[in-house]
């Protein structure tokens, strides 16, 4: 136990400056670019409660800051829209999708989003309902198993995390792209000012009486990054790290079906084409062989060296 001469440093008046000052000036920010949500002040209230609870709790919230900084950047694209930069594709991506993927219905060639708005099935319907609401919370649980039982590859697995988001975020930029649910409702006119949709997760979402989607959706940050799917990359990620530093055959079977259902369910449910799909794979590969060449760089090794002395 620590002496009371002897109390943690996370408690020192400069440290609580530092942070009180770092999240006051968050605060002001996002009111500042994307105006004030309550869900702004709960994020700051939640890394302080644990920041200052104990020291596992301590340890945890600043190793886990990373997926804050993601969340942060996220949220801020709001200010930016991407249609701002560049037209966005809609007409185009659609018939491309057609032309390579499409399926004959009665004589109609259709995408397979619109084959499958033809033949839903309730128990399919729930089924992706629970494989899309996994993508965020099957890399931070995949985190926090790898925290405790493989440090070092959680910061590779984090900042890979961070790196697919950038590299996918650089794409929504140069690359605005309506998704399929977009088509389906407004055909292929262009509307800035269109609202997030739950597209066909709106059935899991009745079916439970609960709307999640409905809130996940209404807070979406960009209406027209449907290209790429980073649905479909984070899982490529976790696996591949699952499968490199043996995590063990029964989680890295999770992990593949859990990939697998979240590829399906993106394109059953007219969130994303096939095509948006097969690029977030591409995006994760990309980002994977970037981070092992950044690896060999010394200001990563330096960078991670300090992250760790931060959680340490």
């Amino acid at each position: 136990m620590n002496r009371i001469d002897e109390a943690p440093v996370f408690f020192s008046g400069r440290n609580a400056m530092i942070i009180g000052l770092v999240s006051l000036a968050y605060l002001l920010l996002s009111g500042w670019l994307i105006g004030y949500k309550p869900d702004q002040l709960y994020l700051v209230v939640f890394f302080l409660a644990l920041y200052y609870l104990s020291v596992p709790t301590r340890k945890f919230i600043v190793a886990f800051s990373i997926y804050i900084v993601f969340w942060i950047l996220f949220d801020y694209m709001k200010a930016f829209p991407n249609y701002r930069l560049n037209a966005v594709h809609i007409q185009d991506i659609y018939l491309a999708e057609k032309y390579v993927f499409g399926i004959q219905s009665n004589g109609v060639l259709l995408t397979p989003n619109e084959y499958f708005l033809q033949h839903k099935n309730l128990a399919v319907d729930i089924a992706t309902g629970f494989f899309y609401l996994c993508w965020m919370p099957l890399p931070l649980a995949f985190s926090a198993y790898l925290l405790y039982k493989k440090p070092m590859v959680f910061y590779y697995f984090s900042l890979s995390f961070l790196l697919v988001n950038i590299v996918g975020w650089v794409l929504y930029y140069s690359f605005p792209a309506a998704p399929p649910w977009y088509v389906q409702l407004y055909g292929f006119s262009f509307n800035a000012h269109t609202p997030g949709n739950t597209a066909g997760l709106d059935s899991f979402d009745r079916f439970f009486n609960a709307g999640i989607f409905k809130q996940l959706y209404t807070k979406s940050s960009n209406v027209f990054a449907a290209m790429p799917s980073l649905h479909a990359s984070y899982p490529v990620v976790a696996l591949y790290y699952g499968i490199k530093y043996k995590v063990g055959l029964g989680k890295n079977i999770v992990i593949a079906l859990i990939m697998a259902g979240t590829w399906f369910a993106a394109v059953y449910n007219s969130h994303h084409y096939i095509i948006d799909v097969l690029a977030g794979i591409s995006c994760a590969i990309v980002t994977l062989v970037l981070f092992r060449l950044l690896l060999k760089t010394t200001w990563l090794n330096q960078f991670i060296a300090s992250y760790q002395k931060l959680v340490n």
